[in-house]
């Protein structure tokens, strides 16, 4: 008798072990850029086992980036990995928490859909996390669906995750599914050793759930021998080509080529009983050499209040990373903590740079020291973009000292200010709620012709990705306008303002949105490669000159 084998999707699933943070979202995101790159159709979900609804009232301390999809939900920042290294957009449901799972399945029961039955994690709970991934697959019509369990095997509130994927694992016929297991491979100093019992403790953990893993990623930042996969295969029951080693690599875009070198995506194809086209990697790997090879240097600095955590800023350092490839520019990124600078630190390294980017963020924390950053590029014409909070603390700064409003300020941080040149939408004044009530997710744009925004982008009309409630007040558009400010994008309908621009300088551009959520490695965003081009002419400027002044030329 012939086994019968379905169509599609295929699923991968994949679960972590040991520690978290070893870059299994990334590992993800390359298993489908290298399964794209041979014609497959690829969609990826990330299971959270958090009980928040989602990320969007989460500290960045906490949480990292918040990266906000086309339709307008606030997801883990592994979801801006995906869409950078698979090419495509991702949707809400590409990420599922507990708290949404449990909402769901509770506001059901108020509304008796379970017919007064003993609401359990399993089948309740279960059940509707097995909707979830079945429905990305029903929406996309991938070939493979991608399914990332966040945390760790062992962790309590993984648990009913993991539970489900057993039960899929049960429903699925055997060469639809595969289990991939990203776990850690810890060095010992002392004796110079590699150490597998980790990770045989998380198999083992996986294998109690009833799961057992087809593949194993072993993560390092060393050399892996063959004794030592080997060993894996052996104590883990998994076939010696299906342990991966996966060094440390020296950019994250070298990832998909690493992974595709080892052969699992042929191991994956034949497990999957999966037809497709031979790989093509050439414009990743190109990526990838442009990369390593630039050799003109940048400083560009991101200018927040939570760069401490790189990860609060990673869309936007990505962005910067991809215009630099496409410029040949190896960017270096300064962080600088706006709170140092409205205390008078740090302000000597402006001096140093070649751009400033300013970023979003929440709370009044730190805003007067990105007012520092957005004067300081004013007055020295250096190169700035203000990202949505970067772009209304440029607008604050130039009332305060270009239009003499003493006090200007956004309502967010002074409600009394005389000037709130900064305001709530009127639609969103009367909401308390702090979850999901913003202007979120897709909204077009009209650029005013001949703009410096319309010449980055080459085009009269673009789409962007929002996550704001304040916008600018309109009261003061004329007053700006008459006084060297040009708002070269606008909504529609003209009422809301999308990008401002300074009239007299070389490049000082502020958007509402956030550009860096569409940046990709291969296409870099148009305002983050005009930022670019525009630093490196800075950059020569200066040069010419400090070096005129060095010899006694006076340039004017």
């Amino acid at each position: 008798m012939v086994e019968q084998v379905t169509s599609k999707p295929k699923y991968i699933f994949c679960t972590g072990g040991v520690v978290s943070s070893v870059g299994k979202g990334l590992t993800v995101a390359a298993i489908g850029r290298i399964l794209k790159a041979r014609g497959l159709k690829v969609a990826i979900q990330k299971l959270d086992p958090y009980l928040n609804v989602d990320p969007g009232t989460m500290s960045p301390y906490q949480h990292g980036e918040v990266f906000v999809t086309s339709d307008g939900a606030e997801t883990d920042l592994d979801l801006g990995h995906y869409e950078r290294f698979v090419d495509e957009n991702v949707s809400r449901m590409s990420n599922i928490t507990a708290g949404q799972v449990y909402l769901t399945v509770i506001e059901k029961e108020r509304k008796g859909d379970y017919l007064g039955g003993t609401i359990q994690v399993v089948p309740h709970i279960t059940n509707e996390i097995k909707r979830c991934i079945k429905l990305v697959g029903r929406q996309t019509d991938a070939d493979v669906v991608i399914v990332e369990v966040g945390g760790t095997a062992g962790d309590i509130e993984s648990l009913p995750f993991l539970e489900a994927l057993r039960q899929l694992r049960t429903e699925l016929q055997r060469h639809d599914a595969l289990y991939v297991h990203v776990t850690f491979l810890p060095h010992i100093g002392a004796t110079d050793e590699l150490k597998t019992k980790p990770t045989q403790h998380s198999v083992r953990e996986l294998r109690g759930i009833g799961i057992q893993p087809n593949v194993i990623i072993a993560r390092t930042d060393h050399p892996v021998n063959k004794d030592i996969i080997s060993k894996i295969a052996l104590f883990c029951d998994v076939d010696e080509n299906a342990v991966i080693p996966l060094q440390t690599a020296d950019n994250i875009y070298a990832v998909p080529l690493m992974i595709e070198e080892t052969g699992l995506g042929e191991y994956i194809l034949k497990r999957l009983r999966l037809e497709a086209d031979a790989p093509d990697l050439s414009e990743w790997r190109e990526i990838v050499r442009k990369r390593r090879s630039a050799t003109d240097r940048l400083r560009i600095a991101i200018v927040g209040k939570y760069v401490e955590l790189h990860d609060a800023y990673m869309s936007v350092k990505e962005a910067i990373v991809h215009a630099g490839i496409q410029q040949n520019q190896d960017v270096e990124i300064r962080w600088i903590h706006s709170g140092e600078l409205e205390k008078g630190k740090r302000l000597d390294e402006l001096d140093e740079l070649d751009g400033i980017i300013v970023g979003s963020g929440f709370g009044y924390r730190g805003i007067e020291g990105k007012i520092v950053a957005a004067k300081y590029a004013r007055e020295n014409k250096a190169p700035y973009l203000g990202l949505c909070l970067g772009m209304q603390v440029m607008c604050i700064e130039y009332a305060r000292n270009v239009l003499g409003l003493d006090d200007a300020n956004s309502s967010e941080f002074d409600l009394s200010t005389p000037h709130p040149v900064i305001d709530l939408m009127l639609e969103q004044r009367a909401i308390t709620d702090m979850g999901g009530t913003m202007r979120l997710g897709e909204y077009p744009c009209q650029l005013l012709p001949n703009s410096l925004a319309a010449r980055a982008y080459g085009s009269g009309e673009i789409l962007e990705r929002h996550r704001h409630r304040f916008e600018f007040n309109n009261d003061y558009r004329d007053v700006f306008a008459a006084n060297g400010v040009s708002f070269s994008g606008l909504s529609p309908d003209g009422i809301l303002v999308e990008i401002t621009e300074l009239q007299d300088h070389p490049f000082m551009l502020g958007c509402q949105f956030h550009p860096e959520f569409l940046s990709r490695p291969n296409r870099p965003h148009p305002l983050f490669s005009a930022l670019v081009e525009a630093a490196a002419e800075y950059r020569a400027e200066i040069g010419r000159f400090r070096q005129a002044s060095a010899f006694g030329v006076d340039e004017n």
